[in-house]
């Protein structure tokens, strides 16, 4: 933690709070004290995630909240929020991280893992102000390079929802659009509207 790295870390991140920091390599970035909001550390650099506001905590919290009924009530799926996912020489913290159940990792006394090693199935990204797409973007990509079934980029202000595959090129999906989801979760059904009403509080 005294190393020279970790010292030009804190110098660089007092200078310049909201700039991506290169400077350590993954197992030094692990030892430091987790931050809110996370920072994540992919292609060997380090940034930070936006504070989230009030339309990426809904949708957040929703997603996760009707997933979760589906899913993990049947044993089917779970879904995460701000879970740490540490695989393939990066470590990053999707808005909501969703594993198919058989994939969740766990403990050998049946409890659940504290620490995540393997991508998830499902990525899903919502878009915060000023915030970089091209950025979630890559993390997405990345996820789906690395074995991620679908990903998810949520933009409230566009109202619309980007759908990534492997192999595949990214889908918009707006309005009465019915979204992706995972196989295991055909059953579920939602559309873009009914994701964006949400945040109607009326």
């Amino acid at each position: 933690m005294n190393s020279p790295y970790f010292i030009n870390y804190l110098d660089i991140r007092m200078n310049l709070p909201n700039q991506t920091i290169s400077k350590l390599t993954l197992a030094e970035f692990l030892e430091l004290a987790e931050t809110k909001p996370e920072q994540e550390y992919l292609a060997g650099e380090i940034s930070q995630k936006p504070m989230p506001q009030g339309e990426h905590s809904v949708l957040q919290a929703s997603l996760v909240t009707e997933i979760n009924q589906i899913g993990k009530s049947q044993k089917l799926a779970c879904a995460f929020p701000e879970l740490r996912c540490t695989f393939a020489g990066s470590s990053i913290v999707p808005d909501v991280a969703v594993f198919e159940w058989q994939n969740i990792p766990l403990q050998v006394n049946g409890r659940i893992s504290n620490k995540f090693e393997i991508p998830p199935d499902w990525l899903i990204e919502i878009l915060s102000p000023e915030q970089s797409a091209n950025r979630v973007i890559r993390k997405i990509t990345f996820c789906l390079s690395q074995g991620t079934k679908l990903g998810w980029l949520i933009d409230p202000e566009d109202e619309s929802v980007v759908i990534f595959e492997p192999n595949s090129t990214p889908v918009v999906k707006a309005n009465h659009d019915i979204l992706l989801v995972l196989e295991v979760l055909q059953n579920w059904q939602l559309s873009a509207a009914d994701l964006f009403s949400w945040l109607n509080f009326r």
